[in-house]
């Protein structure tokens, strides 16, 4: 992805672009604001919403990335977006534009996705991330939605199965009495270290990687990881304590074993799925670091 190698898009071809894009995360957008508007919390999509801190705004504004120019009059309005500038043959982005910090950071997400491209996947955790956040504890994240179980069957089941949560985001919300049972400690320091595909959360992640990598990533891109962590959240949910059947979420159940082969056969797939988006993302870097 040589910044050089420009593709020019004419003014109709980036237009039919632009609005595929906006039409195709228009079906997530809309009813968040719905929601939004009427005050209604979600517990399984508001988090894609809340968590990772991406405005819908941002989601739908569509960007073409690196190596692409945008021709004919109405690109001018991209000039007045960060990372934009003339480029022959119209407006386009160009890692010149990447400022010294953000360099850095870019080079922290590039060994980050090549650790985790590199390591080999686990895919033995059964998603018991979501139970030890409510282990053994006095109030939970969702508690306007019932729990499957009463507290002391949840602490049973967490204590007859192993953990092995390898995603430090997610191991520091679990309750205090849940951490010595995790086999591993994940700390910020040791993330590089720890992550692997195989984890629902780190291809979840590949949403935020992406998002924050624009303008210079391809919105379609975006789309495409945003996509992923969508499903993925909803597995992430149904295999959790919490009971969503009102919703329309029937749980999966790892406390059993043939729920634990749901999950795991979800999380390979996840984890396949991921891997062009964590490749694509990587070439993204690849092209910023090297100008």
């Amino acid at each position: 992805m040589k910044a050089g190698a420009a593709i020019i898009l004419t003014e109709a071809e980036w237009h039919a672009r632009r609005a595929a894009h906006e039409a195709r995360v228009e079906t997530w957008l809309g009813p968040n604001r719905e929601r939004s508007a009427a005050h209604r919390k979600h517990p399984v999509y508001d988090f894609l919403f809340e968590y990772y801190h991406y405005r819908p705004a941002h989601l739908q504004r569509w960007h073409p990335g690196l190596g692409v120019v945008l021709g004919g009059a109405s690109a001018e309005e991209y000039l007045a977006l960060p990372g934009y500038e003339r480029r022959e043959g119209g407006v386009g982005v160009h890692p010149a534009r990447l400022k010294p910090e953000r360099r850095q950071g870019v080079a922290w997400m590039r060994a980050l996705l090549q650790a985790t491209t590199q390591r080999v996947p686990f895919f033995g955790c059964f998603g018991l991330h979501e139970w030890a956040m409510v282990y053994r504890c006095d109030a939970v994240r969702h508690d306007a939605w019932p729990l499957r179980f009463d507290m002391e069957t949840i602490a049973a089941i967490v204590e007859s199965l192993p953990i092995r949560c390898s995603h430090f985001d997610a191991f520091r919300f679990f309750t205090q009495p849940a951490r010595p049972l995790n086999r591993l400690q994940p700390v910020r320091g040791t993330v590089h270290e720890l992550e692997q595909r195989g984890c629902l959360h780190a291809n979840m992640d590949l949403y935020k990687w992406a998002f924050k990598l624009a303008p210079f990533t391809a919105s379609e891109l975006v789309a495409e990881a945003f996509a992923l962590a969508w499903e993925i959240r909803e597995t992430d949910m149904r295999a959790s304590p919490y009971d969503l059947r009102a919703l329309g979420f029937q749980p999966i159940p790892v406390e059993t074993e043939a729920g634990r082969a749901e999950y795991e056969r979800r999380q390979r797939d996840y984890a396949e799925r991921g891997v062009p988006i964590r490749a694509r993302l990587l070439a993204v870097c690849e092209a910023l670091l090297e100008d």
